[in-house]
């Protein structure tokens, strides 16, 4: 394999905080809004693409469509007749078709990725909707009994972690909190002109103001349900050389990527010895950051996967900002915060930003790259260099780290 390495030409997001659904749209209209954007950002058409890879969860069961790798080729007609594909990790899906764009590009057979992430999720009720995104945990094994799959599921983890560590909730709340306030600074976010109660000093463990909804988890711990999408075209540098007007916003200079198993508890049983309650979210990391050559202290933020504020908790020391169980230092020392030492979701993540599931690892990507080209407007991390994210599908079962460095030199 090619040792090549790989831009990020541009990309683009679609507003998460619009209803596709009640302004009429399917998801031929949200993948034409995506595809036609994104080429334009990256200042490139459909001719200038080898390979095409969709991003999307829970097509199916929100929309009844599948074989959405062929609604690119649908929606814009230059791009009729490359390879295209649609891939499903749950959550991780997104980063699944980046990985899969780069193993194309790494090889030489293809030198331009187009990459998107789509996902309609307004299509149905509330309830409707948590039960059709329950299906990305062991069906008939785990949370039988849950009213709300996700929630009670981030819940147990929570729970896991106070029996070893102990959590005091007041943090899970300032999580919330830091990332609904980066959202304010997101003119894309879903949750930007919400009105969101002081989570910390005051309403967050107010019954009415911010309702349990399983366990451990209240209202303001969760992300959106959200329609939306975003798309990045990735590139080689044999592509640049053909075309040396191009400017790339990033450079993607790492990536980690394990699997293990579905069910929550398996995970929780073979970690038993670890210091760690997710070894495989930490060694996904870590590998990312081996194959950038970079360590933790070279890293200037993170966009990760805060579905609920136990997975960010969980993902701040298992980065290793802290020891193991010591992740409330960075909470309590503004360290996660934009101007600390290494801000976590300025773009108000999964929870602020909103929750398309196929197309938030896309989205991280293309945060992170706006980062270290210095585009992210408001939320921007001044001086950012080098920028990660971390995705993962359901209780961690896929998970999924990338590294982007500044195309500056």
């Amino acid at each position: 394999m090619s040792a090549t390495t790989i831009w990020v030409l541009g990309g683009y997001q679609s507003d998460f905080s619009r209803n596709l659904t009640r302004e009429g749209h399917d998801f031929a209209d949200l993948t034409k809004e995506v595809v036609d954007h994104t080429l334009e950002a990256a200042k490139v058409d459909g001719g200038d693409i080898d390979v095409v890879h969709v991003g999307n969860a829970f097509g199916q069961l929100f929309a009844h469509q599948g074989q959405l790798g062929a609604m690119p080729a649908s929606v814009r007609p230059d791009l009729w007749g490359l390879p295209s594909s649609r891939h499903e990790a749950a959550c991780a899906s997104g980063s699944i078709a980046v990985l899969a764009a780069v193993a194309d590009l790494r090889t030489g057979d293809h030198d331009a990725a187009l990459v998107i992430g789509v996902e309609l999720e307004k299509t149905v009720p509330g309830d409707t909707a948590a039960g059709h995104l329950g299906a990305a945990a062991w069906t008939g094994h785990e949370g039988q009994d849950a009213r709300f799959m996700w929630p009670h599921m981030f819940s147990r983890v929570a729970d896991e972690y106070d029996a070893r560590y102990g959590i005091d909730e007041v943090h899970l709340r300032a999580i919330a909190q830091t990332n609904f306030a980066n959202a304010r600074l997101n003119p894309l976010a879903q949750t930007r002109g919400w009105e969101v109660p002081d989570l910390v000093e005051g309403a967050g463990s107010d019954d009415e103001t911010n309702p349990v909804v399983d366990g451990r988890i209240r209202r303001f711990d969760c992300s959106q349900v959200t329609d939306g999408g975003a798309g990045v075209v990735l590139v080689t540098d044999r592509w640049l050389e053909r075309h040396p007007s191009a400017r790339p916003i990033a450079q993607l200079t790492g990536w980690g990527h394990r699997t293990v198993g579905l069910g929550l508890q398996d995970k929780i049983d073979r970690a038993a010895d670890s210091p760690y309650l997710l070894p495989h979210l930490r060694e996904t990391v870590h590998a990312a950051f081996d194959r950038a050559r970079i360590g933790l202290d070279d890293l200037d933020g993170l966009e990760t996967h805060d579905c609920f504020t136990p997975s960010e908790y969980v993902a701040i020391d298992h980065i290793g900002l802290t020891g193991p169980g010591e992740s409330w230092k960075a909470i309590e020392n503004g360290e996660i915060e934009i101007g600390g030492r290494l801000p976590i979701n300025p773009s108000g993540g999964l929870i602020g930003g909103g929750h398309p599931v196929g197309a938030s690892g896309v989205r991280m990507l293309l945060d992170a790259g706006k980062q270290v080209s210095g585009t992210a407007g408001a939320y921007q991390v001044e001086g950012a260099r080098t920028f990660a994210t971390l995705n993962f599908g359901g209780s961690t079962a896929t998970t999924v780290s990338l590294v982007v460095a500044t195309t500056e030199r």
